[in-house]
């Protein structure tokens, strides 16, 4: 009897282990993120669930999850840097003058009858009277360009309102997939 309380015991104490573990990986490593609405269609759906990763520092065109407003969390792509200038001409990016191609846009692009995916813009953040991202932002826009309140509605992102950046779709499982 006393070798079946003793095994009981440590299976009890490996699942706590366990539990705490997994309840710290979800704390400070990763967090499952549910993709709500279009605006970043193809490349996530709504409803989709996605892992987010809350290591490292965003870089350009990574997905990053922010907190919008206290209340709900938005998923975007990182295109502009702190103190990169965007802007949008004929439906290409340039960022610091340079041009930069997206091929996660290309399908979208592609399906277009008429018209430009992305309406041209320079970047004008009139609450700091700057035409480039402010030290500590970051400028994003959803994939799904004609359907996405981003940074060109809402303004640059402060580093401490991104919560982590997407790293894969684990539902639905036919589209699990990492993150491009």
């Amino acid at each position: 009897m006393q070798k079946v309380r003793t095994e009981m015991f440590e299976w009890i104490k490996a699942l706590i282990i366990a539990l705490i573990i997994s309840f710290l990986i979800r704390i400070f490593i990763f967090s499952p993120v549910v993709v709500d609405g279009a605006s970043m269609e193809p490349t996530l759906h709504d409803q989709s669930r996605v892992v987010m990763s809350k290591l490292g520092e965003p870089d350009r065109f990574d997905i990053v999850v922010f907190d919008s407003d206290g209340e709900r969390n938005f998923i975007k792509r990182v295109i502009g840097l702190p103190g990169d200038e965007i802007t949008y001409e004929n439906d290409h990016l340039y960022i610091n003058g340079k041009e930069y191609d997206e091929p996660y846009l290309d399908e979208l692009k592609e399906a277009l009858e008429r018209g430009m995916l992305t309406d041209d813009f320079e970047l004008k953040d009139t609450k700091v009277s700057q035409t480039v991202v402010p030290e500590g932002h970051y400028f994003v826009l959803g994939d799904n360009r004609k359907r996405s309140l981003d940074s060109r509605v809402i303004g640059v992102i402060s580093e401490e309102r991104i919560l982590g950046k997407a790293k894969a779709v684990i539902w639905p499982m036919d589209h699990m997939e990492v993150v491009k």
